[in-house]
This record gives structure tokens, C-alpha cells and sequence, in this order.
């Protein structure tokens, strides 16, 4: 979400002249996030997000703006793609494609709680059954084949100790991919990049917090349930100094979870592999983001020591929270 394509006012106007969205009250970037430029909108007809795609193609698209328009339309609160007055919902911006989607309302909770854990496991669980009848497929386009790929680029720049690490733990999902228990496991449409900062939060009139949705999902793709929990529940229930696993927010947000779908015995045996293959995922895409990065006028690139000490933790613990 940072902000690789500048738009101009201007260019905003005429891109709009498509839409039936009314005036401009509002356009400004939005400086988090490291794969697409994001622009708040807020126009005459409500708040919206403006997202030009830096690197998925018009072809791959149609995947995850259909999937949020399947979610929002089974009540699960996505952004919805808002379509012009041809009903189209991707057009192209600056050479760039682009799309207008609905804001959520709400905040990012950067300190959860179990309440807030809960909340996110119970809506996971239903926004992966919703996703049963979406009739489009995708592969997770960040999953072992792209580690394969990314880890020859980084390993160069790493220490003989995380060397070390990146390829045992490489060899460890390797195995555990290819292994019949892996292949049996439920999958679906997943969100794949659950974290914090991808749900926004408000307050209910009792004071309670109340979750206004997820989004960012253009990291989605068909994969294993049990990985979409397993990177929700490293962000979500994780001491973010040490890599610790929270026991009581983990319990909160799998107890959730387990309310709307049951995990099936192969599920619990393989938890620390997922933990782990989550935790993998992210620790290469964050140094190849470190190490290789792009340009961009409000980019942030984040440290990949933490998925490197979260991966460890993982690998290390005596015991695992479980239910």
C-alpha cells in the first residue's frame, strides 16, 4: 500500500468520469503496506479505496476482486469492488490496472486482546466456509513454489546462522508439503496476509469491541486452511518483541474458530508445521523486500528479524498452545 504510481488530481478527475461517484472531497496516500499504491477516496457518495496494482496482472485479478464481491455478498465484511457504469470493477489507471473498492469503517487494533482474537478466529472460520462455493481458483502465489524461487536471491545476503536455518526449515516444508497428511488437509479461498493491521475495529454501544472487516486481499489465494489460521494466530497471538505465543489469545482465537468450522485430527497433528510454514513464508518474503527493494515514494520496508525470531520460537518450543 505504499505509493509506487502517483495520481494526480487531474488524472483522478477524468479516471472518474466513469463512475458515478459524484465529487471529490477527499484523495490522499496511504504510506503503509509494500505491494500496491492505495489511495483513501472520499467522494460525494461515501469513503472508498483506490488501489493501482504494481505487480498482479489484469489477468490475475478477476480472482480477488470476484472473491471479495463472493465474501461481501455472503455477509462476510470485505471491501466490495465498485463497479462503473459499464458494471466494470478493473479498469487501468496510469498505465497501471486499477480498481475502487468500499472503505470499512474502523481502526487497527495493534494490541489485541483476547476478545479481539476471538472475534477474528470465529469471522476466519466463516469467511473460509463462504468461500466454498466461489467458483474461481488461484494458487497462493507466495507459497513453497515462490520460497523456492525467492530463497536462492536472498541466501547471499544472509549470515552462515540464518543460512543454515532458511535451508533446513526450507527442507523441513518440503517434506511436510509433499506428504499424504498435507494433501488431506481442508483448503479453500484464504486471505493468506491476516495480520493486525489487514482488520479494522470499532466500538459497540456497550463499549465492546466490534470487528468492521477485513481486508487487503490481494495476497489471497487457494490454500490450506490450517495456513491462513496458522499466519493469523503468529501475528495475532504473538509477543511482537520476543515471538512469543500469547497462550490465552491463542486459545481464544482457535476455541472461535472451532465454533463455525471443527479442525479435523490431521489439523491439530500438523499445527506446529503450519506455524512454522506461516512464519517461513514471511520471514523470505521480508528479506527479499529488505534486501532487494523496489522504489517508492512512501515505502516502509519491514524488518524480517521478526519472522526470523518467530520461526525459531516455533521450531524450539517445548509445547505448542493448542484448545
Amino acid at each position: 500500500m505504499a505509493v509506487f504510481t502517483s495520481v494526480s488530481p487531474e488524472q483522478l478527475e477524468q479516471w472518474l468520469q466513469s463512475y458515478d461517484l459524484g465529487k471529490v472531497l477527499d484523495f490522499r496516500g496511504i504510506s503503509s503496506g509494500i505491494e500496491n499504491t492505495n489511495y483513501f477516496l472520499t467522494t460525494e457518495r461515501g469513503e472508498f479505496v483506490l488501489t493501482l496494482f504494481e505487480k498482479l496482472t489484469a489477468t490475475q485479478l478477476p480472482f480477488y476482486l470476484q472473491l471479495m464481491g463472493h465474501l461481501a455478498h455472503h455477509s462476510v465484511p470485505v471491501p466490495d469492488p465498485v463497479p462503473d457504469r459499464t458494471g466494470r470493477i478493473l479498469g487501468e489507471l496510469n498505465g497501471k490496472p486499477a480498481t475502487i473498492v468500499t472503505k470499512l469503517a474502523g481502526r487497527s487494533e495493534l494490541a489485541p486482546t483476547p476478545e479481539h482474537c476471538a472475534h477474528v478466529g470465529a469471522m476466519l472460520a466463516r469467511m473460509h466456509l463462504a468461500g466454498r462455493d466461489f467458483t474461481l481458483e488461484q494458487a497462493n502465489l507466495r507459497s513453497l513454489t515462490w520460497w523456492r524461487e525467492a530463497t536462492p536471491a536472498v541466501l547471499p545476503f544472509l549470515s552462515d546462522a540464518e543460512r543454515t536455518l532458511l535451508e533446513s526449515e526450507m527442507a523441513h516444508q518440503e517434506a511436510f508439503f509433499a506428504s499424504d497428511d498435507y494433501r488431506a488437509m481442508q483448503a479453500g479461498p484464504c486471505h493468506c496476509d491476516l495480520f493486525r493491521d489487514n482488520v479494522l475495529f470499532d466500538t459497540a454501544e456497550d463499549g465492546a469491541p466490534r470487528l468492521g472487516g477485513f481486508f487487503d486481499f490481494y495476497f489471497a489465494g487457494c490454500d490450506k486452511w490450517l495456513f491462513d489460521l496458522a499466519v493469523t494466530v503468529n501475528d495475532w497471538c504473538c509477543d511482537l518483541v520476543s515471538g512469543e505465543l500469547d497462550d490465552a489469545r491463542v486459545h481464544a482465537m482457535l476455541r472461535a474458530y472451532e465454533t463455525v468450522r471443527p479442525l479435523t485430527a490431521i489439523e491439530a497433528s500438523h499445527w506446529r508445521d503450519m506455524l512454522r510454514a506461516g512464519a517461513l513464508r514471511f520471514w523470505v518474503s521480508r528479506l527479499y523486500d529488505f534486501h532487494l527493494p523496489r522504489a517508492a515514494e512512501m515505502l516502509k520496508p519491514h524488518d524480517p528479524g521478526h519472522f526470523e525470531r518467530i520461526l525459531r520460537k516455533r521450531i524450539e518450543a517445548v509445547s505448542i498452545p493448542w484448545l
